[in-house]
């Protein structure tokens, strides 16, 4: 891992300071930001989000879907928990914590809005960071690569209707031509514009060229994610100062999540068999989320200022220290998991 994904938490917390900082300073600034929109679109963000996704798409090559026969079992695992269990776990435990023990500690207007943003940020897998935890894990690449570009295509044709339903289901009114909106703009377009772009370097300079504009292109993609979350906090930054304990409550149901996917991704892989080098990356896939996203959808469906925001940034705050966790139990377990009989 590079400084920046290894303190991935330490900058997201000088930026929660900064952002509050300044939003205190130059309330203005902020707010001339966040109305930037144009069809419920705000155009700083698109363009911020747009150097974080792409860059993390040129990674996966899509031709790798001819390999999902070869693991078909982990991939059957890992997509059983991403798409059939993952969202629902996640709109379960926002609804008992959140809307129910934690409730009285927080704002009553933005319960709903924390309870999207926890949807939004568990209906997505991780596409990027999940190559740098299948390395810790010694996993199968031609696995982790299949799965992800598998995982990209679904997202694709799953991500709102699994959104609009759990919305929905959380009597949380769905504006559809947003919400279709960011997946075009947000999934489609970027993977389009990836692949298009990875085919035209490898065409012209090989896998050197490629991974040339990866190691040059990380920082930038990192220090866009960076600086939208100075945005957002300089916008949410009077919330926060009301309400510290929020960020510590949300992340309660996030952290649960995590876990529990990562061990069920885990144990579905044994008692089908799966070689180690496989489950190792299929709980990781399993328990990651595509914050990036996350963060992006929320701020065109409910806005900079809404709960929904702050909650897919406390996914963003946790990300690095817990999947790293989930590294160590996978790596320590590793002779429980091959004890078959």
């Amino acid at each position: 891992m590079g400084v920046f994904e290894r303190y991935l938490t330490v900058w997201v917390a000088l930026c929660i300071v900064v952002g509050v900082t300044l939003g205190q300073a130059m309330p203005g600034l902020f707010h001339a930001i966040g109305a930037a929109t144009v069809a419920e679109v705000n155009l700083p963000v698109a363009v911020l989000v747009w150097l974080m996704i792409v860059p993390m798409l040129l990674k996966i090559d899509l031709g790798a879907l001819g390999q999902v026969r070869e693991h078909w079992r982990g991939i059957a695992a890992t997509v059983a928990v991403n798409w059939l269990v993952k969202p629902f776990s996640m709109a379960l435990l926002g609804w008992l914590f959140i809307g129910g023990l934690f409730r009285a500690f927080l704002p009553a207007e933005q319960i709903d809005s924390y309870l999207a943003g926890l949807i939004l940020l568990a209906a997505a897998p991780c596409t990027a960071m999940v190559f740098v935890w299948s390395n810790l894990v010694e996993g199968e690449p031609h696995f982790t690569l299949s799965q992800v570009a598998l995982n990209d295509l679904i997202m694709v044709v799953a991500f709102a209707p699994v959104v609009g339903l759990l919305l929905g289901l959380s009597a949380i009114t769905v504006p559809w031509d947003t919400l279709v909106l960011s997946v075009v703009l947000y999934i489609v377009v970027p993977v389009i514009v990836a692949q298009f772009w990875r085919r035209a370097m490898l065409k012209r300079g090989g896998p050197a060229a490629l991974d040339h504009a990866l190691r040059a292109l990380a920082p930038l993609s990192l220090s866009a994610l960076l600086l939208t979350l100075v945005i957002l906090f300089g916008l949410q930054g009077e919330q926060i100062m009301r309400q510290p304990l929020v960020i510590a409550l949300l992340a309660v149901p996030i952290l649960i999540q995590v876990y529990f996917n990562a061990g069920l991704a885990y144990w579905l892989n044994r008692r089908l068999g799966v070689a180690w080098c496989v489950a190792g990356p299929s709980a990781l896939i399993g328990a990651s989320n595509f914050f990036e996203l996350a963060v992006a959808t929320a701020i065109a469906l409910f806005g900079f200022q809404s709960g929904a925001a702050l909650a897919t940034v406390v996914g963003v705050l946790i990300e690095v220290p817990v999947m790293l966790s989930v590294v160590q139990i996978v790596r320590r377990t590793r002779g429980w998991y091959e004890r078959q009989g």
